[in-house]
């Protein structure tokens, strides 16, 4: 039992840590790729990736035993593709105009949406703990997000950003009604659905590159920061619950800003430190239980 609950640990730290990877590099690869299709490729980087983890699983056997997703699910299937397009494009646009260590804080915003729609929406209550970590997290991502404090002006990068984070707040709540389903079914329709969708509409607007060391290596860098991070981050949470998962994927967003500035050799601002000192409060709020 204590054997298979810190394996179940490990599983969820190596999500985070694979998901922290996402920012720093993506901000490398969007130098030859452009947003939309680095979109598309994280995502089909996923579907590839996962299908083929799927089909070993299934030569084992692993997979008989997990529930398959019916047409009863379609509403919120279609919902979690369609925001999961937009969402990564909003994320790359906003990368382009930012630091990647302002976007992995930036992230945490994602919790403020999914808290609020699913307190709006779906009526789920929130209790004492989350909404200081609300309010805190919120606090933060404006400081984050302010350019200039003498004229209120707002960072464009840091607004695509948070608008990112919003949509995957939905993304959240549609996928939470599918999360009795296997979730490896789940992580490759939404990878084949949301990759495909964005490539489209890279080729529409001409967003497009034909650099193939890039276009692999964002194949590969969807599969391991989102593909494998989604699918140990799952596992994890079977044995240890929703909020101890979370508690140990929250520190992705600071291993991604502590990536940023020893890959890009930068310093910190001083409204950087203040924001991921509040940013830091705030995680430990939502991510733990609620005494």
């Amino acid at each position: 039992m204590k054997e298979r609950h810190n394996t179940a640990v490990l599983w969820a730290i190596l999500a985070a840590a694979l998901y922290s990877i996402s920012s720093p590099v993506s901000k490398i690869l969007l130098k030859k790729v452009p947003p939309t299709m680095m979109a598309a490729l994280l995502y089909l980087g996923v579907g590839i990736g996962m299908s083929i983890v799927g089909l070993i699983r299934y030569k084992t056997g692993d997979l008989k035993k997990e529930k398959r997703l019916t047409k009863k699910e379609l509403p919120f299937t279609l919902g979690m593709i369609v925001l999961d397009i937009l969402a990564p494009i909003l994320l790359m646009i906003g990368l382009t105009m930012t630091t990647p260590a302002n976007v992995s804080l930036l992230n945490n915003f994602e919790i403020v949406a999914t808290s609020l729609i699913a307190l709006f929406i779906f009526k789920e209550a929130i209790n004492k703990r989350l909404w200081i970590a609300i309010i805190l997290i919120t606090a933060a991502s404006i400081i984050l997000s302010v350019e200039d404090v003498r004229s209120l002006s707002f960072s464009f990068g840091s607004i695509f950003v948070l608008l990112a984070a919003v949509c995957w707040g939905f993304e959240n709540n549609c996928t939470r009604m599918l999360s009795v389903k296997d979730p490896l079914q789940v992580v490759i329709i939404k990878g084949f659905g949301s990759g495909l969708g964005s490539f489209i509409i890279s080729i529409i607007i001409k967003e497009t590159s034909t650099n193939i060391v890039y276009i692999i290596a964002a194949l590969l860098l969807g599969f391991v920061a989102y593909g494998l991070s989604i699918y140990f981050y799952v596992y994890a949470q079977r044995e240890l619950g929703a909020a101890k998962t979370s508690a140990y994927y929250a520190i992705a967003p600071f291993i991604g800003a502590a990536l940023s500035f020893i890959i890009f050799l930068q310093l910190p601002a001083i409204t950087f430190i203040i924001a991921l000192l509040i940013m830091i409060i705030g995680t430990y709020f939502a991510s733990t239980e609620s005494k």
